[in-house]
């Protein structure tokens, strides 16, 4: 796949201005406002500034903490992990290798069989049902 790079001018018109704040500036969306917090629909979770998949719904589950949460990507190549020191807390954050959209945070608190939370913004996806 070929690596996404687009200027921040760009990124603007190409997103909505809340996907952009989310995916481009590292922001986050209010819990259980987001669209698929509570989505059941089956199908593969991708990243709305590239579309490459991130998540499948086979490995989503309610968290209950107003994010979609996942236990595992649908393929760890498609998803890397950087350290987050913003609001003087250690977190990791979660970015698609692809573009580096920001597209939340993992922490290791999830169900098994991996133990991990993929807490992800709504905005940062798409969902191609199946």
């Amino acid at each position: 796949m070929n690596k996404k790079v687009l200027s921040d001018s760009e990124w603007a018109k190409a997103l909505t201005p809340e996907q952009f704040q989310i995916c481009r500036k590292q922001g986050t969306e209010r819990p259980f406002t987001g669209a698929y917090h509570d989505c059941k629909k089956p199908g593969t979770y991708r990243c709305v500034c590239c579309d490459t998949p991130l998540f499948s719904s086979q490995t989503k589950f309610d968290s209950g903490t107003g994010w979609p949460s996942f236990f595992a990507p649908v393929d760890e190549k498609n998803v890397g992990l950087k350290e987050d020191n913003k609001l003087f807390m250690r977190r990791v954050e979660v970015v698609c290798t692809n573009c580096q959209a920001h597209l939340g945070h993992v922490f290791d608190d999830g169900p098994a069989p991996t133990g991990k939370r993929y807490c992800i913004n709504s905005a940062s996806l798409t969902l191609s049902e199946s």
